[in-house]
């Protein structure tokens, strides 16, 4: 660790979970192999981080160094769980994080030059250009509940066929279901990481495998990310896993245990310098906690309007471009 790079114990001031995430960025900021990325926009970057939060009694992490619109991370998930990969849902509730992907396809293929406020009111007033032009291809949420099956159909001409079978795997109904019958097994697992359906998706998972654990009747859940943007995913990221993890627990009669979060590319933009002296300058506060304001019958049922966030004053919003 460089002279000018800021350990958490070296604050002195806090024992705020958040000082994990600002460290680590700092770090990232000032250490990091300066790359060429996909982007074309270039960052700076480590490999390999961790970091942990407790959810007892209700505690959940979200930033408080700058606002984390964490209803949008929300109905995010919940897109997910739906299975769905089209992003008109989304856009009908004002959700546009995913929209500039199918957009910048939209531009290359089409040449127009229509802005995203503009695609999105298309998406949602017009089914025919939304099935167009709306869908990302099997990324997460079709993984997580429609994972493709393929079984032979029949034989022909000496070859074996095979079709695909009309519903696929649902991995999180599973992890619910070993949830309740066998807790103590290594196999809670959900998985995005499809290798033969990578090339078809808009963007493959970068939060791709999830793990939970139960112990002394409480429930932990774990992330591995292979990419994290730490400057504008790792807040939805992190917000998201904890979530999940709640959600599960209450509907396997469990107790809130722990999250951890962990990052193998871990990267800040080079043109979210801005971004990262105003947030580091910062020092968090607070404890939000969430309450769900109902327990729906399955994983699949709940709403936005059933997580009730109290506690969270962040400080003001840090804007950033987002490289596609």
């Amino acid at each position: 660790m460089s002279a000018g790079t800021l350990s958490s114990f070296d604050h002195g001031r806090s024992g705020h979970w958040e000082w994990q995430y600002l460290d680590l960025m700092r770090r990232i900021w000032e250490e990091g192999d300066e790359r060429v990325d996909r982007t074309g926009v270039g960052t700076r970057s480590l490999f390999g981080a961790l970091i942990r939060f407790d959810l007892s009694g209700g505690a959940m992490p979200l930033l408080t160094t700058k606002r984390v619109y964490w209803k949008t991370a929300s109905r995010e998930l919940l897109w997910f769980l739906s299975g769905e990969t089209n992003i008109r849902p989304l856009c009908a509730q004002g959700v546009e994080i995913w929209t500039d992907w199918p957009l910048d396809r939209y531009r290359r293929e089409t040449g127009g030059s229509m802005d995203r406020a503009a695609f999105s009111r298309r998406i949602v007033e017009d089914a025919d250009f939304a099935a167009r032009w709306g869908d990302l291809g099997p990324v997460y949420g079709k993984q997580w509940v429609d994972w493709p099956v393929y079984e032979p159909a029949r034989e022909e001409d000496g070859k074996g066929l095979y079709r695909r079978r009309e519903r696929g795997i649902n991995q999180v109904a599973q992890v619910v279901e070993s949830l309740k019958t066998n807790p103590g097994s290594r196999r809670h697992i959900i998985e995005g990481w499809n290798v033969a359906e990578l090339d078809a998706m808009a963007l493959p998972p970068c939060h791709k495998t999830y793990q939970f654990h139960v112990a002394d009747g409480r429930l932990s859940g774990m992330l591995y990310q292979r990419s994290c943007d730490m400057g504008l995913g790792f807040a939805f990221n992190m917000w998201s896993l904890a979530l999940l993890t709640r959600m599960l627990a209450q509907q396997c009669n469990l107790e809130p245990g722990e999250v951890v979060w962990s990052g193998a590319d871990v990267h800040l933009y080079l043109n979210h310098a801005e971004l990262v002296k105003e947030q580091l300058a910062r020092s968090p506060a607070g404890e939000p906690k969430l309450a769900f304001a109902r327990c729906p019958d399955s994983v699949f049922d709940y709403r936005v309007e059933d997580f009730d966030v109290t506690g969270y004053a962040p400080q003001a919003h840090i804007a950033a471009p987002v490289a596609v």
